[in-house]
């Protein structure tokens, strides 16, 4: 395939990409940046591991996609990569491991960071392994990266990030959009349903979702649980299932398409989501936006503000309370119909339009090189200065008119007490270079209606 000029605006590198079996939210994170930059008229290219679903390279959505390595060897291959292009500007994904970008250039490198692992290493690796894995992420990551500016999807996770030495003027929270749900045929199951999505790995949990299916069985004739996703540990979810008597109850789906899952999601009753960890839980808002409530563990870091505890979900401490909190809604249909709603309006207010514009405020600082973390931003428009540091600026999403101005009285208040308004407030159609003492939270606002019914 032929390709236009190799020269290099903006160079993610990252483990997996959206099309890989193993992505999942992280990616599609990635990928809806990547796109938007890429929509500015900057020049975004992608380096990835190699799979056998998607070519060794192509131009998806204005991004070019290179795929080289395996599970390992594309952090080697990464930095060649970034050695041979010399990209005026890296995003390094350090999803654990970091691809260590800053010891193979001198231009600007951002970090990305979803999550902090610290629980999954002895998970996946066992306790020799993790305790190295832990080190590399802990310790020498942050002195690799000491010099760049960080972006994470959170403030649990901005916290984290501190707990590791990161200053919190280099930490940016510029937290996931999400998509308007797409019209689907199905509604709401007439028997109770739970609906379980995500990759299939060990520290989702998901024995945890069957745990519960288990333990209700008795109480909920005629409850299901629905699982979306794959991954190597299907085959001990299966022989937990066998091992509860619940195989029957339990429905594997395996990977869907959008649409398909979707269809999925409004089907359900009630979202669980035990993961171990989260940097944030776009399941969460992809559910509520079919009125959909979830729950949770308050554990997870980002599911505290991903869910709004006892409005649009029920953020939990264990297995128990995990199988009360959804017993609950079961029961009570009034309580979980004004939870699902309350979950539409909240995930109405995260577009990636915001996020792109907030991401790459985050870039244009980098390349300005100021030592405090300074954004330029504007309510109409947030401008990406050129990566050379010269010419015209390009506008991200200049026909996005929401701002905080938008949405109810009372929803502007709920964002406001969870949080998501910005440290700094911006008049419209006025531009101003503000500097942040504490990570600062990139708005993302909501528009302006109320989510139609998908039920």
């Amino acid at each position: 395939m032929l390709f236009r000029s190799t020269s290099i605006d903006v160079l993610f590198v990252n483990w997996r990409d959206v099309s890989h079996p193993e992505g999942g939210g992280s990616e599609r994170y990635v990928h809806r940046i990547a796109e938007g930059l890429a929509a500015s008229g900057l020049r975004v290219s992608m380096f990835c591991a190699a799979h056998d679903r998607a070519p060794a390279e192509e131009v998806v959505e204005g991004v070019r996609i290179v795929r080289r390595g395996g599970r390992f060897g594309v952090y080697p291959r990464a930095l060649l990569h970034v050695l041979r292009h010399r990209p005026r500007l890296v995003v390094d994904v350090q999803n654990g491991l970091p691809f260590g970008s800053s010891l193979v250039t001198r231009r600007p490198v951002v970090v990305l960071v979803h999550h902090v692992h610290r629980e999954q290493w002895p998970i996946v690796f066992g306790r020799i392994g993790g305790a190295v894995g832990w080190w590399i992420e802990s310790v020498v990551a942050p002195r690799i990266y000491r010099r760049s500016r960080y972006v994470t999807v959170s403030g649990a996770t901005a916290e984290e990030l501190a707990s590791l030495g990161i200053a919190a003027d280099r930490v940016t929270v510029v937290p996931n959009g999400v998509e308007p749900p797409p019209a689907v045929a199905a509604a709401p199951s007439a028997q109770p349903r739970l609906v379980v999505l995500g990759r299939l790995v060990p520290h989702k949990r998901v024995e945890h979702a069957i745990e519960v299916l288990a333990r209700l069985q008795d109480r909920r004739p005629g409850l299901r649980l629905s699982i979306v996703g794959e991954g190597w540990w299907e085959g001990e979810l299966r022989a937990r299932a066998e091992v509860l008597g619940v195989a029957e109850l339990v429905e594997f789906h395996g990977f869907l398409d959008e649409q398909a899952k979707h269809e999925e999601l409004a089907r359900a009753w009630v979202q669980l989501c035990p993961s171990v960890k989260e940097g944030w839980g776009l399941v969460v808002t992809e559910a509520g936006g079919h009125r959909v409530p979830t729950v949770g563990y308050r554990s997870a870091g980002g599911l505290r503000e991903s869910i709004l505890d006892g409005r649009t979900g029920v953020l939990v401490d264990d297995l128990d309370e995990m199988t009360e909190a959804v017993d609950r809604l079961l029961t009570d249909g009034p309580a979980r119909l004004r939870m699902g709603e309350a979950a539409a309006r909240h995930a109405a207010a995260y577009t990636w339009a915001a996020s792109i514009r907030g991401f790459a405020g985050v870039l244009s600082a980098a390349v300005r090189g100021s030592a405090a973390v300074a954004v330029l931003q504007d309510v109409d428009r947030l401008l990406v200065a050129h990566i050379d540091g010269v010419g015209t600026d390009r506008g991200l999403d200049a026909d996005d008119s929401s701002d905080s101005e938008h949405g109810s009285s009372a929803e502007r208040q709920e964002r406001s007490d969870e949080g998501l308004h910005s440290v700094t407030r911006f008049r419209r159609g006025r531009r101003r270079r503000v500097t942040v003492e504490a990570a600062p939270m990139i708005h993302n606002t909501a528009p302006t209606t109320t989510p139609s019914a998908h039920a």
